[in-house]
């Protein structure tokens, strides 16, 4: 996949309307998360090949949960089989496998899967592949928000030395820098809670194509469309051009 050397170094994707998918072939919603998984594998090699060095997949909000127990649950069973099957072979391929989220609320089997492969590949230095798992934005600026609240009661810390650099230490995965490049599939023009912290300066890229049908071809679109924009950050063209 050849695209402009002007690569993002940070992609987050939101992967949605696996159910559409679904429901126009007249196929059961738990068939449209299972080609969704396979889109995540095309889309990961994609981000491999172009050298995106940071890859965040929006897999499950905190909202996620109110969805019906069953799809709930073959959520969660896909997951691990993902992990088992998938994730694996990212791993041998050098890619490092970090969280965002909680981990708490979810199986055993998949919780220690999640952390085995984390540990597993903790010094590889290829893609880092940041799953968003139980994840919300605004949850994880409330508990950023309370871990410094409590070190500010235990004096470890002074009101004057909070700084959004400060801030943004206490996030769920500090080591990741903000999104250069956020992607939505399916048509829908909004962020839904996700990374609201990490995508203030992030360039936009929504695509109608459902997320089953996404890859190389469609992120090679996305990264292409990226390199067209400025990114002033505040400032002028002129100030840019110096």
């Amino acid at each position: 996949m050849s695209v402009s050397s002007n690569i993002p170094r940070h992609v987050a994707i939101i992967m949605d309307r696996n159910g559409e998918w679904a429901k126009q072939r007249g196929l059961p919603r738990t068939m449209g998360h299972r080609e969704g998984v396979r889109a995540i594998q095309r889309v990961v090699n994609a981000a491999e090949e172009a050298k995106v060095k940071f890859l965040s997949l929006f897999a499950f909000s905190t909202e996620n949960w109110l969805r019906p127990k069953e799809e709930v649950s073959f959520l969660m069973k896909l997951l691990e089989e993902y992990i088992e099957k998938e994730a694996e072979e990212l791993i041998k391929r050098g890619a490092r496998l970090v969280i965002s989220g909680r981990i708490d609320r979810i199986s055993k089997s998949v919780r220690q899967s999640l952390i085995k492969l984390m540990e597993k590949s903790s010094a590889n230095t290829g893609t880092i592949l940041n799953i968003a798992l139980d994840y919300g934005g605004r949850a994880e600026i409330t508990a950023a928000a309370v871990r410094i609240a409590e070190e500010v009661k235990q004096g470890a810390l002074d009101t004057k030395d909070i700084t959004e650099e400060l801030f943004g230490k206490y996030l769920y995965c500090p080591e990741l820098p903000d999104a250069d490049l956020l992607i939505r599939t399916g048509g829908e023009l909004r962020i839904s809670n996700f990374m609201l912290w990490q995508l203030a300066y992030t360039e936009f890229y929504f695509t109608s194509v459902l997320w089953p049908d996404f890859g190389a071809e469609e992120f090679k679109n996305a990264l292409e469309e990226f390199a067209r924009r400025k990114r002033r950050f505040g400032m002028t063209d002129d100030q840019l051009e110096k």
